[in-house]
C-alpha cells in the first residue's frame, strides 16, 4: 500500500492528520444530526398516476410522467403545487399545513419522505461510530477517464428500483501488488466519488454500501491524473441511518476483496 503521508520524521504529520479528521468527523456528525436533515425522516410513500391521499398528510398527490402534483382537497386551503425534478436529483421540500414534506423523482416515479424533529432516529442521535483515523488508509490513486462518459445502472436498497448515473472513469490503486479498479462518478460538489464495498461490509462497516469523496481537479476529472483515496473519510450512506432512502447500490465490481478498515462504521443500532 502507498501512502501520503510518512511518520519518519516523528508524529507531528499524523496529529495533524488526525486533528484534521476529527474536525471533519465532528462536522459532518453535526450536518447529520441537524433539524430537517436526513435523520429526521420518518416516513416514505410512493406516489400514483392517479391522485390519491396518505392518511395523516394534507392533499392529494400524484405524477403524470415526469411532473409530481400536490392539489388541496375541498376544506383545504393551500395552493397547488407542481414538481419537475431530475430521476438521480435532490429532493424539493415543501411546509404543507405543518407537514415537513420532501418530493423526490426516483426512476419512473415519485416518492415523498415526511421530515419529523421529534423522530427517534434524530431525537436519539450519538454520533457515527467509525475507525481512528490512521493516514495509511490515505491511499494513491490514479484517474484514468473514459474516451467519453458512460451510463452506469446501478441497483438500490429500495426494491425494484434502479439508479442511472454517469461516470467519467475509473479510479486505479493497488494493494500488495495487486491491481483494483472502481467505477468512479461525478462528485456532488466537483471532483469525484466512488460507491464501494469491502471485506469489512456486513461485518464492522454497513452491508450494502459506503460513499467516498475524492477531491480531483476539472483537469484530472477531464483529462485524468493521480489522486488520493482517503478511506478515512468513507461515509455511510442516508440508508445506513434511516429505513426511509432509496440509495444506490455500488456498481458491479466496486468491492475491495481486502478489509478497508477506516471511516464510518455501522451506525448504532444498526448492526
Amino acid at each position: 500500500m502507498t501512502t501520503t503521508i510518512t511518520t519518519d520524521g516523528g508524529t507531528a504529520a499524523v496529529d495533524s492528520f488526525a486533528a484534521d479528521w476529527e474536525q471533519w468527523h465532528h462536522a459532518r456528525e453535526q450536518a447529520l444530526g441537524a433539524p430537517g436533515g436526513w435523520l429526521s425522516i420518518n416516513r416514505l410513500e410512493w406516489l400514483d398516476t392517479e391522485p390519491g391521499r396518505f392518511d395523516g398528510l394534507p392533499g392529494s398527490w400524484w405524477y403524470e410522467g415526469p411532473v409530481a402534483h400536490l392539489a388541496p382537497g375541498d376544506d383545504e386551503t393551500f395552493s397547488p403545487r407542481t414538481f419537475d425534478l431530475h430521476p438521480t436529483g435532490p429532493g424539493e421540500v415543501v411546509d404543507v399545513d405543518g407537514h415537513h414534506i420532501e418530493v423526490a423523482r426516483r426512476g419512473d416515479g415519485y416518492l415523498i419522505r415526511v421530515h419529523d424533529n421529534s423522530a427517534p432516529t434524530i431525537r436519539d442521535f450519538r454520533g457515527v461510530p467509525a475507525y481512528p483515523a490512521d493516514p495509511a488508509w490515505a491511499i494513491d490513486a490514479r484517474f484514468e477517464p473514459h474516451p467519453a462518459p458512460e451510463p452506469v445502472t446501478v441497483g438500490a436498497v429500495a426494491e425494484g428500483l434502479a439508479h442511472v448515473y454517469v461516470s467519467p472513469g475509473v479510479l486505479v490503486l493497488e494493494r500488495d501488488g495487486d491491481e483494483h479498479r472502481l467505477v468512479a462518478f461525478n462528485g456532488k460538489e466537483g471532483g469525484l466519488s466512488v460507491l464501494l464495498t469491502d471485506e469489512t461490509s456486513g461485518v464492522t462497516t454497513y452491508a450494502a454500501n459506503r460513499s467516498l469523496a475524492i477531491d480531483a481537479s476539472d483537469e484530472i476529472v477531464r483529462d485524468g491524473g493521480d489522486v488520493i483515496l482517503d478511506f478515512n473519510r468513507a461515509v455511510n450512506l442516508p440508508c445506513a441511518f434511516i429505513d426511509f432512502a432509496t440509495c444506490p447500490l455500488p456498481p458491479a465490481g466496486n468491492h475491495l476483496p481486502f478489509a478497508v478498515e477506516a471511516g464510518e462504521k455501522t451506525p448504532y443500532g444498526r448492526g
